[in-house]
């Protein structure tokens, strides 16, 4: 779900730039804007007590950022970080709240875009519960593919839009047992990588 930029500028929206590895907003922050991509990725992710970090999900252009929160008074529970330079477009909550009152289609629409989000991460979580690490991994790049509509149906075509690192941390695997695990596809012709990037 995205809200077109000019729109949210007459709403006095300010835009902001972020380097690789910038936090745009902390787990446990009071959520105080909406946040929109306008250029670049990032990751919403959290960590566990022994400081390993977890991967939610992996946004890009228009993407909101953890626009959930607004409609609570808890903190956030993730972090954001942008993972490429990047650049936010950023309205105070308050006023995005009252914009959405009056505009209903609106809300509807982010309401639909929350939903899709919600049964996204249900399949994620569908996906990352099998014990065997090949079948993870495949799935998640699976439903990557879904997500972007890639439907060419010949082998090898769908570059997987994510390091091994990432791939790691939204499998909930080990970085070494990603690593080898994909070398093990490859070699049973699941997937081939060229130039380091996996294909599909």
């Amino acid at each position: 779900m995205s809200i077109q930029i000019e729109l949210l500028h007459t709403m006095g929206a300010t835009e902001e730039d972020y380097n690789p590895g910038d936090y745009i907003f902390r787990e446990n922050s009071i959520p105080q804007f909406y946040y929109q991509i306008i250029t670049g990725e990032v990751k919403l992710s959290n960590y566990n007590s022994d400081g390993k970090e977890f991967i939610q999900n992996i946004l890009t252009c228009k993407d909101a950022l953890g626009e959930s929160m607004l409609f609570t008074e808890k903190a956030y529970p993730i972090n954001a970080i942008a993972l490429t330079s990047c650049t936010t477009i950023k309205v105070p909550k308050t006023i995005i709240l009252n914009y959405l009152t009056k505009n209903p289609e609106i809300y509807l629409n982010i309401c639909k875009s929350l939903a899709e989000r919600l049964n996204h991460k249900f399949l994620l979580m569908q996906k990352i519960s099998s014990p065997n690490a090949a079948e993870r991994l495949k799935e998640v790049i699976e439903l990557m593919k879904k997500e972007q509509h890639h439907n060419n149906v010949k082998p090898f075509t769908f570059e997987v839009p994510v390091t091994r690192q990432q791939l790691a941390s939204l499998t909930r695997l080990c970085l070494e047992t990603t690593i080898r695990t994909i070398k093990k596809m490859e070699r049973q012709n699941i997937l081939c990588i060229r130039n380091r990037k996996i294909l599909i």
